[in-house]
C-alpha cells in the first residue's frame, strides 16, 4: 500500500503567476465575452443581444474585405520570409568574429519599435525627401503609396521582410548550429552535393524550427497593426485596411463595443483555427516523412 504524503504546498510558488495570468488575460476575455452579448448604452446602461453582434459581424461586407485582405498578406508574408529566412540562416558565418557581427547587424531591424518602423519606412518612401522615393522617381517610376494601392501594398509587404526576416533567419541558423557535425562528415564521405545536404539533412532537422516560425510569422502577420497604420492609415481608400484596424477603428474611434468585443472574439478564433491547421498539417507531414524513412 502507498503512504507516501505529497507536500502540496508547492503549488503556492505557481500562484503569483496564476493570479498575473488571471488578471492579464482571463478576466479580460470574460469581459469581451460579456460586452459581445449585451449592447452597451452607457456605463449602467445595457441589455442583452444574444448572438446578434455575432451575425452582423459576419455578414458585414467591410469586415468580409478587410478579413480577404489579412489573409492574403498573411500568405504572401510566409511565402517570402520562410524561404529567404533559411537562405539568409545558409549563408550565415558559422564561427569566428564574423558570425557574431552578422548575428548583431541582423538582430538591429528586430529591436526597433513596430510604430517607428512604420515612420522610418514612410519618410524612406517620400519622393522629396525620403532615398528610396527620391531614387524611384529618379528613375522615372511613377511611385506613390498615398495614391496607388499597387505601391502601398509592395512597400508594406517589404517593410514586414525587412523587419521580420530576420526572426526567421535567427531561428533557422539555431536549428542549423543545433545539427550534430557527423551529419556533415556522413555527407562528405558519401561526396553528397549541397542540395542533398539541404535536402536530406539540413531541412528534415529544422522541420521543428519551421514549425514555430510559421506560426509565429502567421500570428503576428495576421494580427499587424501599427506598421500599416503609421505608414498608409488604411489607404488608398480601404486597401490596405486590416482586420486590427477596422477592430481598432470600431472598438477606440466609434466606441461600439458590443460589436467590436463580438469581432475581437471571431478574430481570436480566427487565429486560433488557422494556428491549429498550420501546426497538424506541419506535424502530419513530417509524421509521414519519418515513417517513410523508417519503411
Amino acid at each position: 500500500m502507498n503512504n507516501k504524503v505529497y507536500n502540496n504546498r508547492a503549488w503556492l510558488l505557481v500562484l503569483p503567476m496564476l493570479v498575473l495570468v488571471a488578471f492579464s488575460a482571463i478576466i479580460p476575455l470574460m469581459t469581451v465575452v460579456n460586452y459581445s452579448v449585451q449592447d452597451v448604452l452607457g456605463p449602467n446602461a445595457s441589455f442583452f443581444t444574444g448572438t446578434e453582434w455575432f451575425r452582423t459581424m459576419l455578414n458585414d461586407s467591410a469586415l468580409q474585405a478587410a478579413f480577404g485582405r489579412q489573409i492574403l498578406f498573411s500568405l504572401i508574408i510566409l511565402a517570402i520570409q520562410i524561404p529567404l529566412g533559411i537562405g539568409i540562416a545558409l549563408i550565415m558565418p558559422k564561427q569566428g568574429w564574423q558570425a557574431s557581427a552578422v548575428l548583431i547587424l541582423i538582430t538591429l531591424p528586430l529591436l526597433i519599435p513596430w510604430n517607428v518602423v512604420g515612420s522610418i519606412w514612410q519618410i524612406f518612401t517620400r519622393g522629396d525627401i525620403g532615398l528610396m522615393g527620391w531614387g524611384l522617381r529618379e528613375l522615372g517610376i511613377n511611385y506613390n503609396i498615398t495614391r496607388n494601392a499597387g505601391d502601398a501594398w509592395a512597400t508594406i509587404i517589404l517593410m514586414d521582410v525587412w523587419h521580420w526576416t530576420p526572426l526567421v533567419a535567427m531561428l533557422c541558423y539555431s536549428g542549423l548550429r543545433s545539427i550534430p557535425e557527423a551529419y556533415y562528415q556522413a555527407a562528405r564521405i558519401d561526396r553528397a552535393s549541397k542540395w542533398a545536404v539541404f535536402r536530406y539533412i539540413q531541412l528534415p532537422k529544422l522541420t521543428n524550427v519551421l514549425v514555430i516560425a510559421v506560426l509565429l510569422r502567421f500570428m503576428h502577420s495576421f494580427m499587424i497593426y501599427a506598421e500599416p497604420f503609421v505608414l498608409t492609415g488604411g489607404g488608398p481608400g480601404s486597401s490596405t485596411t486590416f482586420l486590427t484596424q477596422s477592430l481598432a477603428t470600431m472598438a477606440i474611434g466609434q466606441q461600439d463595443l458590443g460589436p467590436s468585443a463580438a469581432f475581437s472574439i471571431i478574430y481570436f478564433l480566427v487565429i486560433l483555427l488557422v494556428s491549429w491547421v498550420f501546426y497538424t498539417t506541419i506535424m502530419h507531414l513530417q509524421k509521414d516523412k519519418n515513417s517513410q524513412g523508417g519503411a
